[in-house]
Order: C-alpha cells, then structure tokens, then sequence
C-alpha cells in the first residue's frame, strides 16, 4: 500500500454543510460488485455521510469496477473524463476507484487518470471511509491494494431506514480454478470461505432487520467450504442450516460451476422448499475442444450428465448459462456445437460475451484469431436462439395460473408490478390500485398467465373470494 504526493490541491478546511459528508457510487460488473458497493455504502452510512443521485451533490465520488472485459474498464475511465471539470472547480472532491480494476492495475490508474485520489483493491473494501479521511488530511493521493486474500466477517450496521426484503450475503471469494480466459484469480485471489457461524448469525440479523430473501454469492459458489478445515459445511449443508431460519423465505444462488454439482448439491434442490430453483450453471462453450483449452475441467457430455440429474431432482428447475463467442481457435464447427447445447438444454436465460483479451491470464499469450465481425455475428446468433429458447420456456404457462412472489413495482409502467416465480420467471401483472400496489409488495400472488415474451410472463392477479377453490 502506498502514498502518492499530489501538488495540485491542498487539503480542505471546510468542505461546506451542503457537500459534506456525502457519497456517491457507481457499480460495474456482476452481483458481487453490488454486494461490496452495499458493504461499502453501509460502512459511510455508519460513519454519518449520506447517499447522493448526482455526483455534482458528493464529497466523495467512487467507481466500483470491474475486470472481466476490456470494455468494463474503459468505460470506468470514460466516466472519469467526464469529471474532470468538477474535479477542477471542486479539488477538494475525493475520487476513488475501488475493486477489481484497482486490484489488477494498482498505481498505473493514477497515472491514466490524474484526477483519481483513492486506489483501493478487492481486499481493502472495509478500510473505504477511513482512508477517505486519510487522503483528505494528508493531501496525496492513496493506493491500498493488498495481496493476501482476506474475507470480510463483521456483521453489517444497519442502516437507518431499515433492510429491504432481499440481501446479498457473501458465503465465499474468490475461485481456485484455473479458466484460461479468467481474471478473477488475479483480482480476487484464491478461494476463502467464511465460517458457517458466522454467516447463519449475519443472516439470522438481516432477517431480524426485516430481510426475507437472500442470494448467496460467490466466484465459485458450490465450491464454498472445500477450503475450511476438518468436516465444515458445504454449500448444501449451508442451505439446510440457513433453511431452518423461519423468517427466511427464499434463498437464491449465484454463482456456480458445473465441477461442483455434487449429489448433496442435488439433493438440496429436491429437498429444500426455500431453496430457488432457478440456477446459474455457466457452460462458456459447447465444444469440448474450446472447454479444453479454457481448462473449464469439463466436457459438454459431462455438462449435460449434470444438469440431467438436477432435473430429474427438480423437474422446476431453471438454468442460466453464461457462453463465450469467438475464443482463441474457435472455428465454425466449434460454434455450432454451441448453438446445439443451447438449443438441447433449454435455458431460461443466457449471457453471451464476446471472447476479450484480458492481461494477467493465460489465453492473452494466445493470438485472438477469430475476427471481431465473426465475433458479433456469432454473439448475434446465440442471442437470437436464446430468446428462442426463452419462449418455449414461458410459452409452457400460456393460459395457466402461476404463483409468484411480488417484488417491485415497474418504473416505466406505473400500475405494472413485478414479480417471480420459486423458478425464475418474469412475471408483471398489473394493478390500477395504488393502495393494492403497495400491499402486495413481497406478497404471494397467483397470476393468470394471458401471454407471453422471451422476457417473461403477463397477466392478472387471481382474486381468491370466500368459497373459492384453493
């Protein structure tokens, strides 16, 4: 961890009633960023500051990145070209980058971007409000990024106006595997799970604060506990404990590989009432020949054993994949073996990523070969028979009633609620009563399903009256 001299600002006397203290956040990438970015908003919470929409109403303004993409990092700094006049007009404005992107890159931000003031990595995310201060009375700017991997254990303060219904709660970081194509061993470390105990009393306080919901997150979720000492929980046996919390609801996961779907993770699915099952099991290809030189650890064959045996346990079950287009070598063949799995297993949703030379891992060594306009035809193809298979999977409920848990109303449509099913599915119906909108809000309801999109399901809500059938 360093400290970088910085001669263009001095450090503030006054920072004035109206811009102190006060934070604002921009989040990058995947749901684990969303969780930190909650953690780290609850640790300024904590300290007195306040959340602001606008970074022109914030003394303290961070990026939290990301690195999986090219993409995802250039946009970070295309974000911070875009306050470098109110960085001029207000020097006394702290900007910081935070996570994976200041994980990998360290210092080197600061030399991109002049006007950064706080670097801090994937591993330093509870020290955030005390190295704010830091930078602000010493005047330089700060680079925190720490190589040991560490995992965050103290309970998070509740916040003043209360928990919502749904948490993200960390059971693990980082990934022990080695994906060709991967940075995330570089910017989050190897695998380090948290003890049991821990986690069942942090859930046990988000429900006592009004939390019915989880998502447990991980790299590698299913691989949690294989790191811990002795005969400790895995993730099923996590689940059995979290499922006897009463209160709790529903616990959802995110997200997995396909080496850990072992038969107790099976089980869980087929026993467990509380647990989703919705399932994000990513594939990245269809070829055994790119799995293999992704050193995915699994052949296509092999995928297809797996997700067989979860729906013979849950015949409600409901996956999502993740699939990479136009990796090193990929030749036209290969791609097709993609578009066939995908068109066998019939997942509910699919995020398709064009194939992104990252530094750090061991595909950048190897020419990217596949020409970009491959790439997009490719990625274009994929999304096509995704919405394909999408509505084959909704198209099922044409005509039937669903129930499904409400969870938030629409912001383009003021009397659309939205809500899903125990297996995932979109579900918006529509609710003229303002009143009934907002009772309904994480309530049961049974819909009757009167079309349907590769985006969800649409209907009306299933009045129950006296003497009607259950």
């Amino acid at each position: 961890m360093t400290a970088i001299e910085r001669s263009d600002w001095t450090p503030p006397q006054d920072l004035g009633e109206d811009l102190a203290p006060s934070v604002h956040l921009v989040t990058f990438g995947c749901q684990m960023n969303k969780y930190d970015s909650e953690l780290v908003l609850e640790r300024f919470l904590a300290r007195g500051y306040r959340v602001t929409e606008r970074p022109e109403d914030a003394s303290v303004v961070l990026f939290n990145t990301c690195s999986v993409r090219e993409h995802a990092e250039e946009r970070v700094y295309s974000h911070l070209g875009a306050l470098k006049d109110l960085k001029r007009e207000r020097p006394e404005l702290v900007i910081g980058v935070v996570g994976c992107m200041a994980q990998r890159e360290g210092a080197r931000v600061l030399k991109r971007a002049p006007l950064v003031d706080l670097v801090v990595g994937t591993r330093e995310f509870p020290q955030l409000p005390e190295l704010v201060d830091e930078v602000r009375s010493t005047g330089r700017a700060r680079v925190a990024v720490a190589e040991e991997t560490s995992v965050d254990v103290a309970e998070r303060p509740a916040t003043p106006a209360g928990r919502q219904r749904h948490a993200f709660v960390a059971v693990m970081r980082g990934c022990d595997l080695n994906c060709t194509y991967c940075v995330v061993p570089k910017t989050r470390g190897r695998v380090a799970s948290r003890p049991a105990e821990d986690l069942l009393r942090e859930v046990r306080s988000l429900v006592e604060q009004g939390v019915r919901e989880v998502t447990l997150l991980g790299q590698t979720v299913n691989s949690y506990g294989y790191d811990l000492p002795g005969r400790a929980l895995k993730l099923a046996g996590l689940i059995d404990r979290l499922a006897e919390i009463d209160a709790l609801e529903r616990i959802h996961l995110v997200t997995s590989h396909p080496a850990y779907v072992t038969p107790d993770l099976i089980r869980v699915f087929a026993e467990q009432p509380k647990l989703s099952r919705y399932f994000p099991l990513p594939v990245q290809s269809g070829s055994d020949a790119v799995l293999k030189r992704m050193k995915r650890g699994y052949t296509s064959g092999g995928y297809r054993e797996r997700v067989a045996a979860l729906r013979a346990a849950a015949p409600d079950l409901e996956l999502c994949s993740d699939w990479i287009v136009g990796f090193p070598g990929e030749t036209d063949a290969d791609f097709e073996q993609s578009e066939q799995l995908l068109r066998e297993i019939g997942f509910l949703h699919s995020y398709v990523f064009k194939y992104s030379p990252r530094p750090d891992t061991a595909a950048f060594a190897v020419a990217d070969d596949v020409p970009e306009e491959v790439k997009k035809e490719r990625n274009q193809r994929l999304l096509h028979l995704q919405e394909e298979s999408a509505t084959a999977r909704y198209a099922r409920f044409a005509g039937g009633v669903v129930s499904a848990r409400v969870s938030e109303q629409s912001e383009r449509f003021p009397t659309r609620l939205m809500a899903q099913t125990r297996s995932g599915h979109q579900v918006f119906l529509e609710e003229p009563d303002a009143g009934q909108r907002a009772a309904l809000l994480g309530a049961e309801v049974r819909v009757r399903v009167a079309r349907f999109t590769p985006f969800g399901l649409y209907g009306e809500r299933v009045v129950e009256t006296a003497g009607s059938p259950a």
